[in-house]
């Protein structure tokens, strides 16, 4: 992944992750694994990691400690009412970019009200 990348997804990982989790609960691995199986092959776990205690401690995840079979419980997050109305206005937010970029690339800029 190129730095330009890297640098984007600073920004998007969060919403990223949060999609992830209005899915289905999943522990830090598992997330991992899905943001691989999605072609985001470069993201460490840390990473993931380091994001999942950040949108734990702003209140956009609960949180099980699930027996695991090897070693100690694991951490499942799952998205709670906050964090949804935080993927929500994430995805608000990423349409208009996008929108804006897409204008940006092609030249032609949308018509007001036009879809």
């Amino acid at each position: 992944m190129g730095k330009q990348m890297t640098e984007m997804l600073k920004g998007t990982l969060e919403g990223i992750v949060l999609a992830i989790l209005a899915g289905q609960p999943a522990y830090g691995y598992e997330i991992t694994a899905r943001l691989r199986d999605q072609g985001f092959t470069d993201i460490a776990e840390g990473t993931i990691y380091a994001l999942l205690v950040r949108i734990e401690q702003r209140g956009l995840v609960d949180v099980e400690k699930v027996p695991s079979e090897k070693g100690p419980p694991r951490k499942v997050y799952s998205l709670n009412p906050q964090g949804s109305g935080y993927l929500d206005e994430f995805w608000k937010t990423w349409s208009f970019l996008a929108e804006r970029i897409e204008q940006l690339h092609t030249g032609h800029p949308k018509e007001q009200g036009e879809k």
